[in-house]
């Protein structure tokens, strides 16, 4: 018989995308086995539901929301989950170092792609 593969919490919530600590108690104190996991990505109860929705969120949910790295996160002081509606505040207010950051990470990305590029190719030619 195959046993149940378990995730401790913090796990399923990185997976589920929600921040732990506005998990619902019993999340935080158990295991999450893989089925509990997929029956809740598949049927998400209305914590869960809310979560994603309202937050508050995880860094990385964050910053990919407003178009920035984690690291940019942490360059404007924002250490702290944040709402959808606080996020929502910064999209609008779109404060000098949001442009700054959207910028600097966009060109990151963009040579991020550059060098994938060339190693595919430099791959292709090896062939």
């Amino acid at each position: 018989m195959k046993s149940q593969q378990t995730m401790k919490p913090a796990t399923a919530a990185k997976k589920l995308g929600v921040y732990l600590e506005a998990t619902p108690e019993e999340f935080q104190a158990g295991v999450v086995s893989r089925d509990e996991l997929n029956e809740l990505q598949a049927n998400p109860p209305q914590w869960l539901a809310d979560l994603r929705s309202n937050g508050p969120h995880p860094k990385q949910l964050i910053a990919q929301k407003l178009g920035i790295s984690t690291s940019a996160l942490v360059r404007a002081g924002i250490t702290e989950a944040l709402t959808t509606e606080q996020i929502t505040a910064i999209k609008d207010e779109n404060p000098d170092w949001l442009v700054h950051e959207r910028a600097t990470y966009k060109e990151f990305k963009a040579e991020e792609a550059r060098l994938a590029e060339k190693a595919r190719l430099e791959e292709a030619e090896a062939e």
